[in-house]
């Protein structure tokens, strides 16, 4: 039976249908609003407004869920792969052993980048960002590899280069920065493993993988596989919603992960731990200074757009964290700060009557540096393991026929209307 709202706005009342998600999620359907009313809901950052229908992932904020195709974030870290996980969240239901194994020859097939695109590498200035490189060298695919999808084998084709390629393409840059020797992926190597052999492996110093530190790397990247429709995401949909190609929407995906409110929030945790290490500031003094409303200081990885409890990939984050940590002997100070700041904030009645508990950023920047990741490359990680997401939203939005062309409104609250006057008749000081 279908359900309505009533709105009634200056005396007119008109029904608006109820959409009801299969988890209980209900969303007010207004697209008839404005052509009806005259009005247009308003609402900065669209966080009460609902883009798009998606069977991709689902989280509840309120319980602390995060799942991908109807499979619990816990379930996946524990005994997925990041390979397996990818496809799951493309495809929608898990590979069989069969399709498992054709996918990981496909990724070893297509991890190989053009020759000629290296070239774009030696002329990016030395001090360049890697997220910026990534961006440009994603948009830059889609002249080397032109993309025709007229049937599902295009597509996988499309895919599997793209999650190959990118690992490469962020190793490459990584190379580059340290005027190393580019180490090429090896086809008897796992998708982690590569990516880690292509990183730090050199002919001077061969690097040693560790199935703790691959495994810490598959976990790394599940958790970050999608997110439902946070900035870079919808950024993904609202261009690819211009029959955009997918590699020119991902490489905006890419520009809209690399923001600090978004991706780089890792690489400022990490930032703000080495400043109160180097600073020798007490945790209690940083907990002050974070609920002083007039201290322009803000505790990085604490809260979250969406959770109001703790995020299920901290929790995942912190575990995973601490066995790497463990087992590497590594001894990391600004752990210990991360461990008394997380101790003392989430007992504190300002903290817990704010939603304030510790979210995926605040651990996985520690996680990385143990795997000896430079921090400048913590937001490349990110975007390594949200590809698979935005894959899949892109392939989503451009097969949904209710979706189109992304075009929000506004409220203008500029200048009325007034008349033009010439400019001699403007006065000095007019300019």
């Amino acid at each position: 039976m279908e359900k309505f709202a009533t709105l009634t706005i200056g005396g007119q009342t008109m029904e608006l249908p109820i959409v009801e998600g299969v988890e209980g999620d209900s969303a007010i359907d207004i697209r008839m609003l404005r052509q009806k009313t005259g009005f247009v809901t308003y609402d900065p950052g669209y966080g009460n407004t609902g883009s798009c229908k998606s069977t991709i992932a689902y989280m509840d904020g309120e319980k602390g869920i995060l799942r991908y195709r109807g499979y619990d974030i816990e379930e996946l870290a524990e005994n997925s792969s990041f390979v397996e996980t990818a496809y799951l969240v493309i495809n929608g239901e898990l590979p069989g052993r069969e399709e498992l194994n054709r996918t990981s020859v496909l990724l070893n097939d297509h991890s190989l980048v053009h020759e000629d695109m290296q070239n774009f590498y030696q002329n990016f200035p030395r001090a360049s960002h890697p997220m910026g490189i990534l961006s440009a060298m994603v948009n830059a695919l889609r002249s080397f590899y032109p993309e025709l999808i007229t049937s599902d084998k295009d597509f996988e084709e499309v895919y599997v280069r793209l999650i190959s390629k990118i690992r490469t393409m962020a190793s490459i840059s990584y190379k580059i920065s340290r005027g190393h020797k580019v180490e090429y992926p090896r086809p008897d190597y796992t998708y982690c493993a590569n990516f880690l052999n292509m990183m730090f492996n050199t002919p001077v110093k061969p690097y040693i993988l560790r199935k703790e530190i691959v495994r810490a790397l598959n976990v790394f990247w599940i958790l970050h596989a999608d997110h439902e429709q946070n900035c870079s995401t919808a950024v993904v949909r609202a261009v690819g919603s211009a029959r955009t190609n997918i590699y020119a929407s991902i490489s905006a995906g890419i520009s809209a992960l690399w923001g600090d409110l978004h991706g780089g929030a890792n690489q400022a945790v990490i930032q703000m731990l080495s400043d109160i290490h180097e600073k020798g500031a007490s945790v209690e003094d940083i907990i002050r200074r974070a609920k002083d409303k007039s201290d322009p200081f803000r505790l990085m990885g604490f809260g979250h757009r969406v959770y109001k409890t703790y995020d299920p990939r901290a929790k995942i984050m912190k575990k995973n964290c601490h066995e790497v940590l463990a087992r590497l002997k590594y001894k990391d100070p600004l752990l210990d700060i991360a461990l008394k700041l997380e101790e003392v904030a989430v007992s504190d009645p300002y903290f817990v009557d704010h939603n304030l508990y510790p979210n995926v950023d605040f651990y996985s920047g520690i996680m990385l540096r143990a795997m000896g990741i430079p921090t400048n490359m913590f937001t490349v990680m990110f975007a390594i393991g949200r590809l698979p997401g935005w894959i899949a939203q892109w392939r989503e939005n451009t097969q949904d026929p209710e979706q189109r062309l992304t075009r929000p409104r506004q409220v203008y609250s500029g200048c009325p209307r007034r008349p033009y006057v010439p400019i001699d008749g403007r006065g000095e000081g007019t300019w």
